[in-house]
């Protein structure tokens, strides 16, 4: 494992991540705790996301016979009543993924700022740079569920299908729908990434570049590339590894640098994928089976990217 780690990243100096970041166990200083409550919120709201996707079993069986049976108002009536509190729950996720979007880039205002290195910002704000990770790890995780769950663009597309009849019949009949048109467009455009919500930060993270023009945008890929050294180093360093209480915060660190690897790459003006990336990727794809094997999938989201 240690000789894969070495692979995806290069050190970005010599003391660059070279240190513990506790992922378990970080708490805010006064000086993080306003920035830090406030994506708590939403981080406790992304479990709550989570959960709601992990037992989302979609209306297959109901839009199947409203298919096999289209004149019969009873069975048409049985799906769209089936469909619609599930959109409700398409439409929660698309709007979580909007508060997401401001989050991230609230907390890349403050771990990114010029008071001091992308190094000591990681080290020193510990509790903040969990909670970036914990976003990452959240997103890579949403992508995952959401690509092995065919019946969520099936439902959608049924609803979309359906709310097209009922207008043609009844102009008013989407106000007492869940999801109106135009916001089911902008739903359409987002269930239709194969990663919606690394899509998401993905624009968001360039958008606060764009937005942050005072600021290099070496800040924000430092801040990337140095959070990939240092999940490398903790997991290739025995006496890091053996902190970690659970092993599930191995999987954790390889997903937060995958998250941070693609974002690194939409950011900066050359991208990840090239010689002189600080963060080197050119061998992720030929460890992709190994790493599937002990990762669930993990790497599915850098072959969708690629």
């Amino acid at each position: 494992m240690g000789n894969l780690i070495k692979v995806l990243t290069r050190d970005i100096d010599n003391n660059a991540g070279n240190f513990f970041l506790d992922f378990e166990n970080a708490k805010p200083t006064e000086a993080e705790r306003r920035v830090w409550e406030e994506v708590n919120g939403v981080l406790r709201e992304a479990a709550i996301i989570l959960q709601d996707l992990q037992s989302y079993s979609g209306a297959g069986e109901a839009i199947r016979q409203a298919i096999q049976h289209p004149s019969d108002e009873r069975v048409q009536e049985q799906a769209w009543a089936a469909v619609v509190p599930l959109v409700g729950k398409l439409k929660k996720f698309y709007e979580f993924s909007l508060k997401l979007e401001d989050t991230l880039q609230n907390l890349l205002e403050y771990l990114t700022s010029s008071r001091c290195s992308p190094t000591q910002h990681l080290e020193q704000e510990q509790a903040l740079a969990r909670q970036f990770a914990e976003i990452l790890h959240f997103t890579l995780r949403f992508d995952e569920l959401k690509m092995t769950n065919p019946a969520i663009q099936n439902d959608f597309s049924y609803y979309r299908r359906t709310l097209s009849r009922m207008r043609i019949i009844n102009q008013t009949a989407e106000e007492h729908n869940e999801v109106d048109n135009e916001l089911a467009n902008r739903m359409s455009l987002f269930y239709a990434n194969a990663t919606p919500m690394l899509k998401t930060l993905s624009d968001a993270t360039t958008k606060f570049v764009s937005k942050h023009a005072e600021l290099p945008v070496e800040n924000t890929t430092d801040c990337l590339s140095t959070m990939a050294s240092v999940c490398k180093v903790m997991l290739e360093t025995p006496e890091y590894r053996s902190r970690f209480a659970s092993e599930d915060t191995v999987l954790f660190c390889l997903r937060v640098m995958v998250g941070v690897i693609i974002l690194y790459d939409y950011v900066h003006p050359a991208g990840a994928f090239v010689k002189s990336s600080k963060i080197d990727v050119c061998l992720i794809l030929l460890f992709e089976n190994y790493l599937l094997a002990s990762t669930n999938r993990l790497f599915d989201q850098i072959v969708f990217y690629s």
